[in-house]
């Protein structure tokens, strides 16, 4: 009998053991300082949205492990085919995390310590609060894309910055562009307020900068090189293309009327990415090929419906596609519509 009752509790400690193994990575500080400069790495800050705005690791997502809707936003955010780096304050917080995205087949690594021990061992933080993601060209540089606002991007790329329709404010949401590099490129697609500001120009415009714009906002501005849809420039370091973005559906063409406005296809050191403007999924899409990264816009009734920017990247099949200019719209189910396309959908904070 006692060997039996022995046998039964050894056999239970094991099972407890087993199930308390860690289904994640711990690292300390440098090993998780070398993930967050890694593209195939996204990383994540846990902590509620007050104490990431007070100071957090540059790039890094900010979604509350502590929210109850934490794993659908994180689900929809994050793809399994990156490693996770998540912290919080300590490493007590980013623990469950960590422990619910693996249990969802995460690769996940959590900071030993926290943000705190960030500190503490002299790392930098940020309080730019805005989203980051991070790719390499052809030869290896580092392309950063940084979703500002709606419709607003910057990207920076061997030391250059391109920004595409900067807007200063936007509902309660503002933009300080004084506290960015004067832009090498800036691109508009058309002339509505929030795609087109002319004090965000004036704040980005520097001695070197090129503006390049259609004849709508460039006779709006008095300046500016104007592009019409079809129209290619190339320089040393970007080629742009020019390309259709209107609308299609009755009662809303004259929102973006067809011919007027541009979307544009950047090709920086051999990557393509496609802003597509404030458009609906039209049949020039079909020429639109061979995207790295996309931008499509979801917003009724002035651009796509979510079933309509599922089409569209049917159409132009980019490797990772940004569903952006979506306001109140919804767009949290369209990574898993398109997941059998396996194209990586992210969901920014605009």
């Amino acid at each position: 009998m006692m060997k039996r009752i022995l046998t039964c509790l050894l056999t239970f400690t094991g099972l407890m053991s087993a199930c308390g193994q860690k289904n994640y990575e711990d690292a300390g500080v440098e090993e998780f300082a070398a993930l967050t400069g890694d593209p195939q790495v996204t990383v994540v800050d846990v902590r509620t949205a007050e104490e990431y705005a007070e100071g957090h690791i540059d790039g890094a997502l900010n979604i509350d492990v502590r929210q109850d809707d934490f794993l659908t936003k994180a689900t929809a955010a994050l793809t399994k085919e990156k490693k996770i780096a998540v912290y919080c304050r300590s490493g007590r917080r980013s623990a469950s995390a960590a422990g619910k995205l693996a249990a969802e087949g995460y690769q996940c690594v959590n900071l030993k310590g926290g943000i705190t021990a960030w500190k503490e061992a002299g790392k930098p933080v940020t309080t730019d609060t805005y989203e980051r993601d991070v790719f390499k060209t052809a030869s290896g540089k580092t392309l950063t894309i940084h979703a500002l606002v709606h419709a607003s991007l910057r990207m920076t790329c061997g030391g250059k910055a391109y920004y595409i329709d900067p807007v200063t404010k936007l509902g309660n949401k503002t933009v300080d562009y004084s506290a960015m590099p004067k832009a090498d490129y800036i691109l508009i697609t058309h002339e509505h307020g929030d795609h087109f500001d002319k004090e965000a120009i004036r704040q980005l415009t520097g001695d070197h900068t090129r503006l390049i714009t259609n004849k709508r906002c460039a006779d709006m501005l008095g300046f500016g090189e104007v592009m019409n849809n079809g129209d290619t420039k190339t320089t040393d370091d970007l080629k742009i293309e020019a390309v259709p973005a209107y609308n299609t559906t009755e009662g809303h063409l004259q929102f973006h009327p067809k011919g007027r406005d541009n979307g544009y296809i950047l090709t920086v050191d051999g990557l393509r990415i496609y802003v597509a403007g404030d458009t609906e999924d039209i049949p020039e899409m079909g020429a639109v090929s061979d995207i790295d990264i996309a931008f499509m816009p979801c917003n009724q009734p002035y651009t796509m419906t979510p079933d309509q920017l599922v089409k569209a990247a049917r159409t132009v099949k980019p490797k990772v596609l940004f569903p952006y200019h979506f306001g109140q719209t919804d767009v949290n189910g369209i990574p898993a519509q398109l997941k059998s396309d396996s194209i990586d959908v992210r969901i920014r904070k605009f």
